[in-house]
Parts: structure tokens; sequence; C-alpha cells
């Protein structure tokens, strides 16, 4: 059980360390997923910086993300340390306006 409190331990200093975070089934470069894909573009069209960590290539991560936000789903959009949301809420944020003033 030492992984995941570690995990959720580094999961913290990701949030807290990078204004925008987003963990997702793949990279930036190569999402592995259409709605980790469509968050990513969603960033790149806003040119937000961002940092991103791939739940597939670590279980314990996948797990403890979800542990840690209380949210079924990846990908999931962090800012300023806040849990936002998943591919329809960054969506709706996105094409509403929202998420340009969160991310501002």
């Amino acid at each position: 059980m030492n992984d995941i409190n570690q995990t959720l331990e580094q999961i913290s200093k990701d949030i807290e360390n990078h204004k925008v975070m987003v963990y997702m089934k793949g990279d930036r470069n190569a999402p592995q997923c259409g709605f980790s894909g469509k968050v990513v573009h969603i960033l790149n069209t806003l040119g937000v910086p961002f940092e991103s960590r791939n739940v597939l290539a670590d279980p314990v991560l996948r797990d403890a993300i979800k542990q840690f936000s209380d949210w079924p789903t990846v990908p999931q959009l962090y800012v300023n340390g806040e849990f936002i949301g998943g591919c329809d809420i960054v969506s709706e944020l996105y094409e509403n306006g929202e998420l340009q003033a969160l991310l501002a």
C-alpha cells in the first residue's frame, strides 16, 4: 500500500508545481485515447503550457489519480491546484469561454 501513498504524494506535488496539469492516457505528443486527445487539443489551441502524466505507463498512478480526485475517469485537468474535470467538462468550459478565464 506504500506505493499508492507515495503516488498520491507525487500527484499533490505535481499539481502544486505546475499551473496546468493533465493526467491522461498517453502523453501530450501522442495521446492514446480520443478524450485525452481532445483535452490536449483544447489546451494547445489556447496556447497554454501544461505538464502531463501518462496513466497507462503506471498502473498505480492510474488508480491513485482516481482516488485523489474522487473522479472515475481520465483525462483529468488541474489548474492552479484545483481539479477542473474530465473531457466533457473541459470541452463545455472551453466552448462557453470559462476555461479561457480560468487559464488567464
